[in-house]
């Protein structure tokens, strides 16, 4: 009989089905081995040198070389403008006119004193007569006449006064009256009738007849190029034949609010537009056409960290790596590589942004002859400053 407390001797079979059971646990929880990472097919495009066709163009206006603005000599009440914005004046043509009530009163004082002034004068000449006749009798002495003499010549001199006094209150009279000093066409009004102008204040705006201007804004980083005396080509925004011109001022600061600089353009002929048209100036200095250069589509640029790459694809390895370029400027839809690229090298044209250094790819090769051909026509060559 056995012991009632003794423990029964495991079996060796269920043992061993017990350790293959968590075997087969423990390897269905493991992760399965990744896929291999497919063999993407790229566009590749081969470096070139090419010339660049950006042409840096600027829009402008046509002003007139001397824009007078004119104002009155005097101040008062505008009673009346004789002319409208865009009209043709001619010298001597009465623009705007003040209300001369207080200076025609001015002048008419200033007469009134002219004539006191006679008569004192007059009235000291005969006393002066009367009292050198009574010296040729020895009835006065020579102290006498001395004083009849000075006051004779104060007299004169209150006359001479009162006579200057009154030819300026008629210049003030006469400068109620705003004319043209030289012809040419309205380009602004500055005060309507009614209005309390200041001495000077601008009344009308005068662009002169004569030589015309093309003036146009460039930015602080091109301004350094342009010289006075270069050549700069202007066409109409309205279209036209474009015609030449030169650079007559470049502006010596910068304007307060835009941060740019003026540039004036001298331009002379029968094709020249009408005063304030829009024209576009092409400056030669800045100009790139015909610079050999490399260029790449934006489509293979990619950045990486902070520095721009592309992909340069290894031909003995099939897999591509990365290469950092400078760029030194755009050429219509391509960037202009200045560092980082030499002439036949191979890269990435499309899909950079799924790639990763050591990559292995394969070319793409367009199904059908004809897009065979047409893809490689529109290979891109490369241009660079």
């Amino acid at each position: 009989m056995p012991y009632p407390f003794a423990c029964e001797r495991p079996r060796p079979g269920l043992f061993l089905w017990s350790l293959l059971a968590v075997a087969a646990l423990l390897a269905g929880c493991s992760r399965p081995e990744p896929p291999p990472e497919p063999v993407r097919s790229v566009k590749l495009l081969t470096v070139g040198v090419g010339a660049m066709q950006t042409r840096l163009e600027y829009a402008g206006e046509v002003r007139a070389r001397v824009e007078s603005r004119l104002g009155f000599r005097v101040a008062g009440k505008i009673v009346q403008r004789s002319v409208e914005l865009g009209q043709r004046v001619k010298p001597g043509q009465a623009l705007a006119q003040l209300d001369p009530q207080d200076y025609a009163l001015a002048a008419e004082a200033a007469r009134a004193q002219v004539v006191a002034a006679t008569t004192q004068r007059d009235l000291a000449a005969a006393d002066f007569k009367r009292y050198a006749q009574l010296k040729d009798q020895n009835f006065i002495s020579g102290a006498e006449l001395e004083r009849r003499e000075a006051t004779l010549k104060a007299a004169q001199a209150t006359l001479d006064q009162a006579r200057a006094q009154a030819s300026s209150q008629g210049n003030q009279t006469a400068y109620t009256r705003l004319v043209s000093d030289v012809a040419g066409v309205v380009t602004g009004i500055d005060a309507e009738p009614g209005q309390v102008v200041t001495a000077g204040s601008p009344v009308v705006r005068i662009a002169q007849d004569g030589a015309r201007d093309v003036v146009f804004s460039v930015p602080e980083d091109k301004v350094g190029l342009i010289r006075v005396g270069q050549a700069v080509q202007v066409r109409s925004w309205s279209g036209g034949d474009a015609f030449a011109g030169r650079v007559r001022d470049v502006a010596a600061s910068a304007d307060p609010v835009t941060r740019t600089f003026v540039v004036k353009v001298a331009v002379e002929g029968p094709q020249v537009p009408a005063l304030g048209a829009t024209v576009y100036a092409l400056p030669e200095a800045l100009s790139h056409a015909g610079v050999q250069a490399i260029k790449l589509p934006t489509s293979a640029l990619r950045q990486e960290g902070q520095a721009t790459a592309v992909w340069v694809y290894d031909e003995a390895s099939g897999t591509v790596r990365s290469q950092t370029v400078k760029l030194a400027t755009a050429d219509g839809n391509e960037a202009v590589v200045a560092e980082g690229l030499a002439p036949g090298t191979r890269v990435v044209a499309t899909g950079v942004h799924v790639l990763s250094p050591g990559q292995k790819v394969t070319i793409y090769q367009p199904k059908t002859p004809e897009a065979q051909a047409a893809a490689n026509s529109a290979a891109p060559a490369s241009q660079a400053q």
